[in-house]
C-alpha cells in the first residue's frame, strides 16, 4: 500500500497509489494518516475498508498539490553521521553509538513544495534520506522485534543550514528546523512494498547534476539498532518519523563547499519510494 496526502497546506486529504499507479481520494475513509490512525490499527483497517470501496473511488484532481504522506508527527528524529563516507567528508568520527537530534515538525512539507532559504541563511544544504514511519507506540523496544513497530518508509530531503547548525552555538535542531526543511514523500510506502530497505539506492541530483549516490547498505546504524537505541531514552509514538542519515556528498563536503542559491532545483529518490523536487527560493518572510 501507498498512502498520499494531497491538497493546500491545512487542508490536505487522504489517499492512496493503487497498483495501477492511479492517485485517488481516500476522504470517505474519515481519517487522516495521523498518529491515531497508526495507532488504532488504521493500516489494516484501510486495507478492508479499499477491498469494499476501491471501485467507487475518485482520483484526484489533476495538479493537485502532493503533501507530506503522514500529518503532522509528535516528532521528527534524526540520526547524524550514519553513513560512513558522510562522516568522513564531514571531518568527523564514525560514530560508535547514534548520534540524535531533532527537526521541528513545523519543518515538514510536501516533496514537490520549494526549499526556504531561510533569512540570513549562507549555508543552506541538502541531504536524501531514507525516512522510517513508526506504525505503534515503541518503548524499550530490542532490536530483535524493533521492525515489528515500523509502519513504512518514505523519501526525506533533511535540508540544513550548516552555519546555523553548526556556529550558532547550541544544537544542530537550529540548522535543521527552518520552514519548509522536511521535504517528505511523495508517499508512504507500508513494509510489505519494500522486503529489505537495508539495500536501497539513494541519488540526489541539483541542477540535473548527480551529487549523492549510494546505497542504505552502507548505513553504520541499521534501523533496528536505531529504534532500540531511540526508545531507550523517548517514547515513539505512532505516525513518528526517523530520519536515517545521509550519504556523502553533501554541500558542507565540498571543497569550497556549495550551497543552496534561489533557482536551484534539487531532485532525489529512493528505490520503491519515489523521486521529489524542490526550488529553492528565498524564504518570502524574511
Amino acid at each position: 500500500m501507498k498512502l498520499i496526502r494531497f491538497g493546500e497546506a491545512g487542508q490536505e486529504k487522504p489517499g492512496i497509489i493503487d497498483e495501477e499507479g492511479n492517485y485517488l481520494d481516500c476522504s470517505g475513509f474519515l481519517e487522516d494518516w495521523n498518529e491515531q490512525f497508526f495507532a488504532e490499527n488504521g493500516l489494516d483497517r484501510l486495507d478492508a475498508w479499499l477491498e469494499a470501496n476501491l471501485d467507487t473511488l475518485n482520483k484526484i484532481p489533476e495538479g493537485s498539490r502532493i503533501a507530506s504522506p503522514v500529518a503532522r508527527p509528535s516528532k521528527i528524529v534524526c540520526i547524524g553521521l550514519n553513513y560512513r563516507k558522510h562522516a568522513i567528508e564531514s571531518g568527523m568520527p564514525v560514530p560508535e553509538i547514534p548520534i540524535i537530534f531533532m527537526k521541528a515538525t513545523s519543518s515538514l512539507c510536501g516533496p514537490f513544495d520549494p526549499i526556504y532559504i531561510p533569512k540570513n541563511s549562507v549555508a543552506t544544504d541538502w541531504e536524501v534520506e531514507l525516512a522510517v514511519v513508526i506504525g505503534k507506540r515503541a518503548k524499550y523496544v530490542s532490536k530483535e522485534n524493533a521492525m515489528d513497530y515500523v509502519a513504512g518508509y518514505c523519501l526525506h530531503n533533511d535540508v540544513s543550514e550548516r552555519d546555523f547548525q553548526l556556529r550558532h552555538g547550541g544544537q544542530w535542531v537550529k540548522g535543521k528546523s527552518a520552514d519548509n526543511f522536511a521535504p517528505l514523500g511523495p508517499f508512504m510506502a507500508t513494509k510489505t512494498e519494500i522486503p529489505d530497505p537495508h539495500n536501497l539506492r539513494l541519488w540526489l541530483k541539483l541542477n540535473g547534476e548527480t551529487i549523492q549516490d549510494s546505497n542504505t547498505s552502507d548505513l553504520v546504524f541499521d534501523i533496528p539498532t536505531l529504534i532500540e537505541h531511540l526508545s531507550q531514552y523517548m517514547t515513539l509514538l505512532p505516525g513518528d518519523v526517523i530520519s536515517t542519515g545521509t550519504p556523502a556528498g553533501v554541500g558542507l563536503g565540498f571543497d569550497p563547499p556549495r550551497y543552496l542559491a534561489e533557482g536551484d532545483v534539487v531532485e532525489l529518490g529512493i528505490d520503491g519510494l519515489g523521486v521529489s523536487r524542490q526550488v529553492a527560493v528565498n524564504d518570502p518572510e524574511a
